[in-house]
């Protein structure tokens, strides 16, 4: 996973809480990076159907959808999320001895059922669950 996925909850979150467009310099000041990634992360959503912009002196990103029903499986696929993958696979297939030829394909299949297991956590945490959570988090503290 990379940290596009926090970007763009931080910003779905803000952009509820605004209720506004919101500039992506804005953007970037709360979420504490550049305004160019916070465009790039951005675009992503919007192709989505997630957010929406504005052009011009007032423009910016607005939420277009209930928070409600967003949910955070939906950004993993706007992003394309993986959760847990490896660029390194041990052991070669064409070795005679069962472990080397099997280990990499045995590892491919465990880590699609880890991020099948994460994307199915995924959608049952929404964009409001998460303000929410940040609301009794506050009041809490």
């Amino acid at each position: 996973m990379t940290s596009e996925f926090a970007v763009a909850v931080h910003g779905l979150v803000y952009l509820n809480q605004k209720k506004a467009t919101t500039s992506s310099e804005e953007l970037a000041s709360n979420v504490c990076t550049n305004p160019a990634r916070v465009r790039k992360v951005m675009a992503k959503l919007k192709k989505a159907g997630i957010i929406a912009t504005k052009e011009g002196l007032e423009g910016g990103y607005h939420l277009v959808k209930d928070p409600a029903k967003v949910n955070l499986k939906q950004i993993c696929d706007a992003l394309e999320v993986t959760f847990v993958s490896s660029s390194w696979k041990s052991g070669d297939e064409n070795m005679p001895c069962m472990i080397a030829s099997g280990m990499s394909g045995v590892m491919d299949e465990l880590y699609g059922e880890l991020n099948e297991l994460c994307r199915n956590r995924m959608e049952e945490i929404t964009i409001k669950d998460i303000q929410e959570k940040l609301i009794r988090n506050r009041f809490n503290s």
